[in-house]
């Protein structure tokens, strides 16, 4: 007799926990905001991300160059740098004063000065310095001029060398102006580009905020569709807790398994990011990255009263998230209050052992420490969106308790 009840009871929690899926998805379905946080943002946000930083590196950033020497070292020395294919020389003003007014203009981004002692300090035997102006209101602009100069000055350095040696064989010259042969590789991003390496981590804070929202905004609508208010319906199907808390999950976590590996896997191929990890391994890593991810996401709903309220948050929360990851800004130079405040968020583990794997070729052993703090994440949001929603129950119960004595008053006194 036990077993059958306890047979009954399975049974009954399966096909409830089955029909809060299917109200779920056409909850989904109707609901046009979160049809567009559920599909169409997921969709659309990489491609638009990995277009605009598709070029990888700035090229002929726009430059002035003001030469004051007029020799045929100094322009020797510009021809380098227009040659750079950082680098393109658009102006050459006749002072200093003319280069400042075209960079606040925003005809260019640079300045290069050359003094009048130029030629006369190299032909001494002294070193010669050139000036170089940059606006820093754009990194990059700084990295391609900077880059530019310091190679066009190394290789007038090799030429006025060879040039000192006298009769000397090409060997001898190889030797002089470089006595350590080196080879410059940049590893896991060969051309040293920005989508390479802010676009993965851009992916995975893009499937932890689009759930925020899509959760947040199916609370929402789940108050304000409820006569009290609560996140739980009056519904027989709805009173037990496990079975609301996987019904939701399992229809947000078999969409998030299709819309993370269009993330993950197709977007990067598209537009030929590197991809060098192992796709068994990812899928590995992934699948607590989305739990932990769904029952944060569960979690946080609960004080979601209002539709709007959820794009408050992913408002205030994107960018923060991405710089406390340690990926856009060293994780050593972040606070160390921050450093714990990060932990909180499943996107400080996903980003930095997505990036491992995806870009690095890391194993699941190499980001053993990112792994399972994000199955402990999972468990731990696993349990707080279990009584939150036993909380959301008992109050419902409640609220329907009290209207129900205020009818009895109410007829009573009549």
């Amino acid at each position: 007799m036990k077993r059958k009840n306890l047979y009954n009871i399975i049974t009954q929690g399966i096909s409830d926990m089955m029909i809060i899926w299917m109200n779920e998805l056409k909850n989904v379905v109707k609901d046009q905001g979160i049809l567009i946080f559920f599909i169409l943002v997921p969709l659309a946000y990489p491609i638009l991300y990995t277009y605009i930083y598709n070029n990888e590196v700035i090229r002929e950033v726009p430059v002035a160059a003001v030469d004051d020497n007029r020799s045929s070292m100094s322009r020797e020395f510009l021809k380098y740098v227009d040659a750079n294919p950082d680098t393109r020389i658009v102006t050459y003003p006749a002072n200093m004063e003319e280069a400042k007014e075209a960079m606040m203009e925003g005809k260019i981004y640079g300045i290069i000065y050359i003094p009048d002692d130029f030629t006369k300090t190299l032909v001494k035997g002294e070193q010669a310095n050139v000036s170089i102006f940059c606006d820093l209101s754009g990194m990059l602009y700084y990295k391609a001029l900077i880059t530019s100069a310091t190679n066009s000055s190394l290789m007038m350095n090799k030429e006025i060398k060879i040039s000192k040696m006298g009769n000397s064989t090409d060997r001898q010259d190889e030797i002089a102006t470089a006595p350590i042969a080196y080879d410059d590789i940049a590893l896991f991003n060969p051309q040293a580009g920005f989508a390479s390496f802010l676009i993965p981590a851009v992916l995975i804070l893009i499937i932890q905020q689009t759930l925020l929202l899509g959760i947040g905004l199916a609370a929402g609508t789940a108050r304000e569709n409820n006569r009290f208010r609560d996140l739980v319906p009056i519904n027989r199907h709805y009173h037990g807790t496990l079975r609301i808390v996987l019904g939701k999950s399992l229809l947000y976590f078999m969409l998030y398994v299709i819309m993370s590996t269009y993330i993950l896997v197709f977007v990067p191929k598209m537009f030929s990011l590197p991809q060098i990890g192992n796709p068994f391994t990812i899928a590995q890593f992934i699948l607590p990255y989305l739990l932990s991810a769904i029952f944060f996401a569960m979690t946080c709903s609960v004080l979601i009263r209002h539709r709007e309220t959820c794009m408050i948050v992913y408002i205030f929360t994107s960018v923060p998230l991405l710089f406390i990851s340690g990926i856009s800004w060293p994780g050593t130079a972040i606070p160390e209050f921050w450093k714990i405040v990060s932990y909180i968020f499943p996107s400080t583990f996903g980003i930095n052992g997505f990036v491992q794997i995806n870009n690095m070729g890391a194993t699941i052993e190499d980001v053993s420490t990112g792994y399972k703090a994000l199955w402990i994440q999972a468990g731990i949001y696993f349990i707080t969106t279990f009584f939150v929603y036993r909380y959301q129950i008992i109050m419902s119960r409640r609220h329907v308790w009290r209207r129900y004595k205020e009818i009895s008053r109410k007829k009573r006194i009549k």
